[in-house]
Parts: structure tokens; C-alpha cells; sequence
């Protein structure tokens, strides 16, 4: 069985940072690629970041401001928010697409997610 387990959410002043980290378990052979997307009261879940071999992908509200990242030898990505905004409050969801188990599954898998709040 696969899980992602988030940490690194909390509270945080405007222009302030925090690092998001998502590390997969399980019987994983490999995954094409992982992300991070947010939902925010009322919204729909929208892409952050992904990241797939060298390439990433950002949403346009976040460019230039955060930055994701993965270690494959952990399963694990990250992602590093700075100059942190209001309107980025959300619960940021850990995404992992192209899973293959050793059991010949191929499937996608969220976290549980982790709230970000950014108050003054």
C-alpha cells in the first residue's frame, strides 16, 4: 500500500517561508512524478508545483516565489514558499502520479494534506 505523509504546515506571517516536505511509502518501484496542489475555503484544488524528472511546472500565482524540489532516493519531494501571502492560505495536498508498485499497479496517490496559514 502506498502513502504520502505531509509536514511542515503551520502558521506563518505574511512575507514570511516554510518548507513543505511529502515522502512516499510502500512497495514502490518508481514514480514518474510528484506535486503539490492547495484548496482554499471555497475554491477548487489548483497545482502549485509539479516536478517530473528535470522538468517543473508552477501555478502563475506562485512563480518565482516558491520552489519545488525531490529527492528520488527518498521518495520524497518538497516544496520551499517564500514571501508568503495572505491569499496563499490553503490545505496543501501531496500529489504522486505514476506509482508503480512491485505488484504491477500503476496508480495515483494523494496526501492527507497539511494546512498553511499566512496571518499577521
Amino acid at each position: 500500500q502506498v502513502q504520502l505523509v505531509e509536514s511542515g504546515g503551520g502558521l506563518v506571517q505574511p512575507g514570511g517561508s516554510l518548507r513543505l516536505s511529502c515522502a512516499a511509502s510502500g512497495s514502490i518501484i518508481s514514480i514518474r512524478a510528484m506535486g503539490w496542489y492547495r484548496q482554499a475555503p471555497g475554491k477548487q484544488r489548483e497545482l502549485v508545483a509539479a516536478i517530473s524528472g528535470g522538468n517543473t511546472n508552477y501555478g502563475d500565482s506562485v512563480k518565482g516565489r516558491f520552489t519545488i524540489s525531490r529527492e528520488n532516493a527518498k521518495k520524497t519531494v518538497y516544496l520551499q514558499m517564500n514571501s508568503l501571502k495572505p491569499e496563499d492560505t490553503a490545505v496543501y495536498y501531496c500529489n504522486a502520479d505514476g506509482v508503480i508498485t512491485n505488484g504491477g499497479h500503476t496508480g495515483d496517490y494523494w496526501g492527507q494534506g497539511t494546512q498553511v496559514t499566512v496571518s499577521s
